[in-house]
């Protein structure tokens, strides 16, 4: 087989996949004739995601042993992946200098590190095949920062780069790496982040900060705020990533999410600041 040619099965891994982003494109790649596996942390995703038709696979993107025996397990019944989807994700907002170090290491582990060793670990049998995709779901706040969001955002900056580095890396194997980058997404995952937010206590300095943050995310997870876009969205931009003979390196999802990055282009620094303090306003408290 040449390095031009597909594997003629196409086995996808997707992570985090029980819900959201994950579960769509689980279910769209499925739809378009892949093999895929879909994993999860938990037993009670998995007999879901089993009892929906897609194979399972328990995985923790944070844990070695765990995704060296997820990736044996595939190899066994199926043959190497052929399609990973880093979708896997955690999201933490506060104010950094209130940001929990314990919590910023664990969402890096899971947002940067876990994407990382998975694909060290699949590209071996990608590069056998002469074929390969890796898909990384990013984020349109790999581009752009807001305030409370900075270890997210962080991270997210971070997959671009490893993203970048790692495409001209593997191109000369036939593996094509694409960046997937979607503006914010009506998930349980912008509920998560509220929870996280929370968490700061009423006599925090930044009080009134975290409590516009947390009207702006509810807003987001119940779907209210313009822009917004739902996962199958994101789902069939994978579907393209792994189908398209030559595929974009870079997939921005969601109308907003091109208006952000070209306002991001456009602002200065001063600019871009006045225009989060609007949305995300500061009340000093009183001396």
């Amino acid at each position: 087989m040449t390095r031009s040619q597909q594997p003629g099965e196409r086995v996808a891994l997707v992570t985090g996949a029980s819900s959201g982003i994950g579960l769509a494109a689980a279910t769209a790649l499925s739809t378009a004739g892949f093999t895929v596996y879909a994993s999860a942390r938990k037993t009670e995703d998995l007999k879901r995601l089993e009892a929906s038709g897609l194979r399972t696979v328990r995985l923790d993107v944070t844990d070695e042993a765990s995704m060296v025996a997820a990736l044996a397990q595939i190899n066994a019944e199926t043959g190497p992946v052929s399609v990973l989807v880093n979708n896997a994700g955690y999201g933490l907002n506060g104010p950094t200098e209130e940001l929990d170090l314990v919590e910023v290491r664990r969402e890096f582990e899971t947002n940067v590190f876990g994407p990382l060793r998975l694909s060290q670990l699949v590209l071996p049998g990608m590069r056998g095949q002469g074929w390969g995709r890796i898909i990384n779901v990013g984020s349109v706040g790999g581009s752009f920062t807001a305030p409370g969001a900075g270890a997210y955002h962080a991270s997210k900056y971070a997959v671009e780069a490893l993203s970048d580095a790692m495409r001209m890396e593997v191109a000369p194997f036939g593996v094509r790496v694409v960046l997937i980058k979607p503006t914010g997404v009506h998930t349980e995952f912008a509920g998560k982040l509220s929870q996280t937010v929370r968490q700061t206590g009423a006599q925090s300095p930044y009080a009134s900060f975290n409590r516009n943050m947390n009207r702006v995310v509810e807003r987001m997870f119940a779907g209210r705020a313009p822009g917004i876009i739902q996962p199958i969205q994101v789902a069939q931009a994978i579907v393209q990533a792994a189908s398209a003979a030559r595929p974009r390196s870079r997939m921005v999802v969601g109308l907003s999410g091109h208006f952000y990055l070209m306002l991001r282009r456009l602002s200065s620094d001063r600019l871009w600041d006045a225009l989060m303090r609007l949305q995300f306003p500061v009340t000093p408290p009183r001396s």
